[in-house]
């Protein structure tokens, strides 16, 4: 069986640039997939959209007033440079700016060979005489010839039959991209597109294979069975890949949309994957889908106490989705012991369903290091953002520590080398503005699903150099501090 796993790498861009006439910052949301041609080979397809209320619009010469952005990005491999473009975006004219709901989009491609990139994006209001922001992401391309492979998944935000091609059609569709991995309450739908490649040569021709995807929790990789499809799928060079689903039911958290390719006996062949979140607030955890479960001769039901068990399930909250730490905050103080036993079963049932316990008890274990290490004179460790951290990923493999530094609070920089099996290289930055508190607060990370914060170096730095530019993100190389050291090479 050949698994591959290409994760679409969702770059969100929320650059805070002067105020305009508006008093309103410049909001762009930039992401970026891959795709492959039969025809041309591999290319990446960016997706930009800008908030019209958000930019500064100038007066033309027909009375009319319109923005203008300017966007450079380059894609380079080893400090040379492979594929360039710089381009202005202009918004539509507008007779009257008291009133601006609109937002704008622009979308290109880069034919760019197989391997591992650099991808430097520079935006700017061009009618503003500030820096432009600028920021780096890796990319990586993998369509091995002849061989089966999904392209990105791209989430979309309407779609129609192609009339004439233009640079929104794919496989015979327009399709208008949703520029976020975010959908908010008033999201009752999520459509996505992609393409499979070469299952003509790997199934053979005029044959069948199965797709399946499907929703599942980020943090316990447990499919929600109200969001799993499955169809037949003609084999060709090129398929395309329509699906939605209905969401209105989802409740708040983080998760993954998987896509799989799977052989005539349901053997995964390859598949791929997408993170987005939802923000449900209305959805509450529902007990009634505990009511089925046994308690008996389980270590859950063996806790008879209920302030020990309320207490053993706060511990969880670290680890726990959106919908469980819904139940914790909201319903724990009500519920009967009977269904807090219940939910604590299920909850480790679910992270292993071999046993349970035995995950429990080594959890139990962590929660009681982290309560020792970070705790603070009025807050458990595991309420802490390093305990947190602790609890929902084990030990980083490195802490740069630097409490002394003559510029900066008190910090602490974490790498893992990999991170929920498929995320590499990630680190997070802790500081405090009072040492002997021990209460270091999380103001960055890389990591999917956690807090990012581009100018986190000016934060840690704020006792001495808090600079009026908002778009001074990168504290300067100076004498004494480490920062920009710690966090480019943990050592």
């Amino acid at each position: 069986m050949k698994k591959t796993t290409v994760l679409l790498i969702l770059l969100t861009i929320f650059w805070t640039g002067a105020l305009n006439a508006q008093n309103q910052k410049l909001q762009a949301f930039m992401y970026y997939t891959t795709f492959y041609s039969p025809a041309d080979g591999p290319y990446v397809e960016t997706y930009l959209s800008v908030a019209g209320n958000s930019i500064k619009l100038v007066k033309q010469e027909n009375g009319k007033y319109r923005g203008s952005i300017a966007i450079t990005i380059i894609f380079r491999q080893q400090e040379e440079i492979v594929n360039f473009a710089k381009y202005e975006v202009l918004s539509p004219e507008v007779a009257d700016t008291t009133d601006i709901n609109f937002n704008f989009l622009d979308q290109q491609r880069y034919p760019l060979a197989n391997g591992k990139y650099d991808m430097e994006i520079i935006i700017s209001d061009q009618n503003r005489d500030i820096k432009p922001y600028i920021t780096t992401q890796p990319l990586a391309i993998d369509f091995p010839p002849g061989q089966l492979s999904i392209s990105g998944i791209e989430l979309v935000e309407s779609i129609k039959k192609t009339e004439a091609p233009n640079i929104l059609t794919k496989g015979g569709y327009d399709i208008i991209p949703q520029v976020m991995d975010f959908y908010p309450e008033s999201a009752g739908t999520m459509k996505f597109y992609a393409e499979i490649y070469n299952s003509d040569k790997h199934f053979g021709a005029d044959s069948k294979f199965l797709l399946k995807y499907y929703i599942e929790s980020f943090e316990t990789r447990q499919q929600l069975s109200k969001f799993i499809r499955a169809r037949r799928e003609s084999t060709n060079e090129v398929v395309a890949i329509l699906g939605e689903f209905d969401i209105s039911s989802l409740p708040s958290g983080n998760y993954n949309l998987i896509l799989e390719v799977r052989d005539h006996e349901n053997k995964l062949v390859t598949q791929n994957q997408l993170f987005f979140q939802r923000s449900n607030p209305e959805i509450e955890y529902d007990l009634s889908d505990l009511a089925a479960i046994s308690l008996d001769n389980t270590f859950a039901g063996k806790y008879t106490s209920r302030d020990t068990l309320a207490q053993y399930i706060r511990f969880l909250t670290p680890i726990s989705t959106e919908i469980e730490r819904l139940f914790i905050d909201r319903q724990l103080d009500e519920a009967g012991l009977e269904n807090m036993q219940r939910f604590f079963l299920n909850f480790w049932r679910t992270r292993d369903n071999g046993n349970p316990e035995k995950a429990w008890e080594s959890y139990l274990t962590q929660v009681e290091k982290v309560n020792e290490l970070y705790k603070t004179p009025n807050t458990q460790g595991y309420r802490t953002d390093r305990g947190q951290i602790y609890l929902k990923y084990g030990p980083p493999n490195i802490i740069s520590e630097s409490y002394n530094e003559p510029a900066a609070y008190p910090y602490e920089i974490w790498q893992y080398y990999v991170l929920n099996n498929n995320q590499r290289n990630k680190k997070f930055v802790f500081y405090t503005e009072d040492i002997v508190t021990n209460n270091f607060r999380l103001v960055h990370s890389d990591a999917i699903g956690e807090p990012s914060n581009y100018r986190w170096q000016v934060q840690i730095h704020r006792r001495t150099y808090d600079p009026d530019n908002i778009d001074i993100g990168r504290y300067p190389d100076t004498w004494g501090s480490k920062v920009n050291d710690y966090y480019d090479n943990p050592h």
